[in-house]
């Protein structure tokens, strides 16, 4: 097995910058356990070839990213591979058969059943909306999400916070990358930046009069984090003044009386925070951590993808590849899915054609190349990414008064190919609205990862099957795959036990998660297989994932029915 020069620059990251020998040597062994060749290995890299290493491996071109073909068995099958959907099915279709079979590489990390719950059950969280006399009034029953890192640390954040000044629930998953200190400011600002923007003018003011005279100020939102979704604190002061200025503006712009559109005030949010993590990161400050902490805020990136739900209203704001699906149940019983988010990556013909008309035809073929934004980046929409934003004296400006630590990483003195006319990102986001109806019954909110491993149908198909503890049995499809009626009769035994047993999940995103980890050829979870990808060492579990992060949110139909029975005496 050859290890070309590319693909090692490729499986380097801003969190295995110790040196090459991390990976080698974790590939090596790999090959020494499975009884491969050696992996040839280049002992030096070219400078221009290292400086990709901070860009995340699912967000760059990752094509050579496979393993070994003819070894393929030997690490179980890769239905699904994060870095590109093109390259996975080119392989797929050179692999016409798969195994499933324990292999002498893996056998050794078989998980336990009790020990594969573990990890899938380590961030879940779950919120059921209070109740009122007995009475749910909200359009929203609860919500359930989890994480499943598969970058270490994790780079996707997940939030979810309830409108305290006005009404309605926020909930969003954001997916970084070249580091995760992107997605987590946006976990503990955006949603701040959302909820100011829709207040009416007199509570601005309101809020601005506390602040000068010194008052406690009464509270926007009311969280819902697990216990490991952690907020910086050192950055509080700093993230409040950038808010207090916003809100300020908002004052000025804004009189007595306005009502604030939720769609202008969804996009507004995304546009300045973008804004103000560039002008901190221009600023810097004082203290050597928060500058240091700013500036990696700005050079990495994220995707957002939001939803903003007020009784029958339903917002989604997305900015990148994560995805917002309605799960809609038919008259049969069955469901459907509704998909409310469009990907800003290259297999988005608009998404081409709007950052190609944003430059000039002398860059039509560099603005795009490899389907990645300048031959670079994979989603077209994210906030931070300043080096595709910035001009290059701005960048240089700001890293040469930068501290050290930031010339210790590579990739923020990348500038990037065929840079002539930036911005060439934004963090604008497109912005759908839906009326909820009886019939919709659950929205899916899922970072790329998900939707990589599973279609948008399967997804719905799963999530409302647990939902409503009724399966929709379709019949059996195995695909080209050559099963002997023995495999025929354990597959249908398996599903009747699987109808007839109570689920062990107690969480709707971790049910999901086993599914979208787990699955075999079958479209049944396979705990060996489940087992052998929760247990890939961090070198390779990076290889045949991403970080997956789900947030489902369950409507009430009985309350969104009585809207519009009201809605329609009125009219």
């Amino acid at each position: 097995m050859q290890l070309k020069e590319k693909d090692l620059h490729l499986l380097l990251s801003d969190r295995c910058t110790s040196s090459i020998g991390v990976v080698t040597s974790a590939l090596q062994s790999v090959c020494v356990r499975a009884r491969l060749p050696a992996c040839r290995v280049p002992s030096a890299m070219p400078v221009t070839s290292q400086l990709l290493r901070a860009l995340p491996r699912s967000k760059v071109l990752a094509s050579s990213l496979l393993p070994c073909q003819q070894h393929q068995s030997q690490f179980g099958p890769v239905a699904h591979l994060p870095a590109s959907r093109k390259s996975a099915h080119m392989w797929q279709r050179r692999q016409p058969s798969r195994s499933y079979q324990t292999s002498s590489v893996l056998h050794s990390y078989i998980l336990t059943p009790p020990q594969v719950n573990s990890i899938l059950k380590a961030n879940e969280y779950s919120f059921k909306v209070p109740e009122f006399d007995g009475k749910n009034v909200s359009s929203v029953m609860g919500f359930e999400s989890n994480q499943l890192p598969a970058n270490a640390p994790i780079e996707d954040r997940r939030s979810a916070a309830t409108c305290l000044q006005t009404r309605g629930m926020l909930l969003g998953v954001f997916d970084g990358h070249a580091g995760c200190a992107c997605a987590q400011a946006l976990s503990e600002r955006l949603f701040y930046y959302i909820a100011v923007s829709l207040l009416p003018h007199n509570t601005l003011c309101e809020l601005e009069a506390a602040v000068e005279a010194g008052r406690a100020l009464s509270p926007i939102l009311q969280w819902h984090k697990h216990p490991n979704d952690y907020f910086s604190r050192e950055a509080q002061r700093l993230y409040f003044n950038s808010l207090r200025t916003y809100w300020q503006e908002l004052i000025d712009l804004t009189s007595p009386g306005d009502v604030p559109d939720t769609r202008e005030a969804l996009l507004n949010a995304f546009k300045r925070l973008d804004n103000d993590i560039s002008l901190e990161a221009q600023v810097g400050d004082p203290n050597a951590f928060l500058h240091y902490w700013v500036l990696r805020v700005a050079f990495s990136g994220a995707t957002a993808c939001v939803a903003h739900i007020d009784g029958p209203d339903l917002f989604i704001a997305n900015a990148g590849d994560a995805r917002a699906v309605l799960g809609v149940q038919e008259e049969d019983g069955s469901f459907s899915a509704h998909t409310f988010s469009n990907d800003h990556n290259a297999q988005n013909e608009s998404e081409v054609a709007r950052i190609r008309s944003e430059h000039p035809p002398s860059e039509r073929k560099t603005v795009i190349r490899q389907e990645r934004l300048l031959g670079l980046l994979m989603p077209f929409r994210a906030f931070g990414d300043v080096k595709f934003k910035w001009s290059i004296e701005l960048q240089k400006r700001v890293l040469e008064s930068g501290p050290d630590q930031l010339h210790e990483n590579e990739h923020t003195k990348f500038i990037p190919p065929n840079y002539h006319t930036p911005p060439y990102l934004t963090a604008e986001p497109e912005i759908t609205y839906h009326k909820l109806r009886p019939q919709d019954r659950f929205l899916v909110i899922g970072s790329d990862g998900l939707w990589e491993t599973l279609h948008r149908q399967e997804v719905i198909r799963i999530v409302g099957e647990y939902l409503t503890g009724v399966h929709q049995h379709q019949p059996l499809k195995v695909g080209g795959y050559r099963v002997t009626l023995g495999q025929m009769q354990g597959l249908l035994e398996e599903r009747k036990a699987r109808a007839s047993s109570a689920f062990e999940d107690q969480n709707a995103a971790t049910h999901l998660m086993r599914h979208a980890v787990g699955n075999n050829e079958f479209g049944t979870v396979d705990h060996e297989r489940l087992s052998k990808m929760l247990s890939l060492p961090e070198e390779l579990a990076r290889m045949y994932r991403d970080d997956i992060t789900i947030i489902i949110t369950q409507f009430n139909p009985h309350v969104i029915g009585s809207n519009d029975k009201s809605t329609s005496l009125k009219i």
